[in-house]
């Protein structure tokens, strides 16, 4: 259900009583200039995030980059087939391409090179609209690296598609009104907050 703070044009009704009650729009400023007033403020409604943005990233580590690749393919399958089987289609995962560091392995005193490592790492970018199973997939993935798959697992970021609408209908209380906003992706469900000036022509 959403929850919509009352529009700013209600600030003109209390500016001539010198007041603002608790359930108008929070007014955080006033000011004046020759012969207008302007003041800002803050209007905030609850939506529901419909689209998530996920990324992995699966990494192996190996004596040679034909090991360290070899070995990632395994860890590789593993975080698949766990998608798979938290019900994420097939077109929802985009694999990325695949990349190999190679490390110099030297004596910390005289400086010698005493051998090299590689590590392969390959992405995984995850994209849906069924943000609920994103979440829920995203809470269990960890127990993936309790078996032993090296996994960097970053948070998925919740968006919306309406955002551009909703902050349009936030701010349609006068013609004269500038504002902008920020949302966090980091929850489905959250407050976005649209920063409001309007100017009052004083006679």
């Amino acid at each position: 259900m959403l929850r919509r703070t009352p529009p700013l044009v209600f600030a003109m009704a209390v500016l001539g009583l010198g007041f603002i009650t608790a359930s108008s729009v929070l007014v955080k400023g006033f000011r004046r200039a020759n012969d207008t007033i302007t003041v800002t403020g803050a209007s905030t409604e609850r939506i529901r995030s419909d689209h998530a943005d996920w990324t992995l990233e699966v990494s192996h580590g190996g004596s040679s980059q034909e090991a360290s690749y070899v070995g990632l393919q395994p860890a590789l399958e593993t975080t698949h087939t766990f998608l798979r089987q938290a019900g994420l289609p097939p077109a929802a995962i985009q694999t990325g391409a695949v990349r190999t560091e190679k490390q110099e392995i030297r004596d910390p005193r005289p400086s010698e090179l005493r051998g090299t490592s590689w590590t392969t790492r390959q992405e995984l970018r995850i994209s849906s609209a069924d943000v609920d199973r994103i979440a829920a997939s995203a809470s269990r993935i960890g127990a993936l690296i309790g078996r032993g798959v090296p996994l960097t697992i970053n948070e998925p970021a919740y968006t919306t598609s309406q955002l551009a609408s909703k902050r349009v209908d936030m701010l349609a209380n006068s013609t004269e009104t500038a504002g902008g906003g920020t949302y966090d992706t980091r929850t489905i469900d959250k407050d976005i907050t649209a920063v409001i000036g309007v100017t009052f022509r004083v006679d």
